[in-house]
């Protein structure tokens, strides 16, 4: 059985004393097959402003346009 910390109501943590990769990832997936598609999607939208925003402040913006020189 899976050692089980709940912060909140859908958040549970994974504790291992060992690194099991099959663990970990049949975790994650019952983890995310509890949440409902909206919530998935919620999930994942908000994983990608974060990371968007992460990179905008690192520096890394969009590449800038090709100008065709004439």
């Amino acid at each position: 059985m899976l050692n089980l910390k709940v912060v909140s109501k859908k958040m549970p943590i994974l504790k291992l004393d060992k690194s099991d990769e099959k663990k970990e990832i049949d975790f994650e997936l019952d983890f995310l097959t509890s949440l409902s598609r909206k919530e998935r999607f919620e999930m994942m939208f908000r994983k990608t402003r974060e990371i968007r925003d992460l990179l905008k402040n690192s520096g890394h913006r969009e590449a800038p346009g090709i100008i065709k020189r004439t």
